[in-house]
């Protein structure tokens, strides 16, 4: 096999022969295009309907109060994730905003 190629012979592997790719016109024969094509209209594709699939949900029991050591209440947290350390923090955070001691008692999925 020869390993050095001439100019013209690497343009014919690459690209092919340049004349037999250019197609003869003959200008007896003409192709007849109408003036109007009708199209058919494409109709709308139906949207599918998803369905309401399973949303994770976390439950945090608190038990909140104002008093050290006083009267405590319970006080119940739900939030739509499966991080129970992001539910925990955001029960707490929302607890704080009105009761002064705050005291994680569970944290549940639903």
């Amino acid at each position: 096999m020869n390993t050095e190629l001439m100019e013209d012979e690497m343009r014919r592997a690459l690209f092919g022969d340049s004349e037999s790719s250019a197609p003869a016109i003959n200008s007896d024969v003409q192709d007849t295009v109408p003036d109007v094509v009708i199209v058919q209209p494409v109709k709308a594709a139906k949207k599918k309907t998803v369905s309401k699939g399973f949303t994770p949900r976390l439950r945090v029991t608190l038990r909140v109060g104002n008093e050290f050591e006083g009267e405590m209440h319970e006080m119940v947290h739900e939030a739509d994730t499966l991080s129970s350390l992001v539910t925990e923090q955001e029960a707490t955070k929302t607890a704080r905003k009105k009761f002064r001691f705050v005291e994680v008692v569970s944290v549940k999925s639903m």
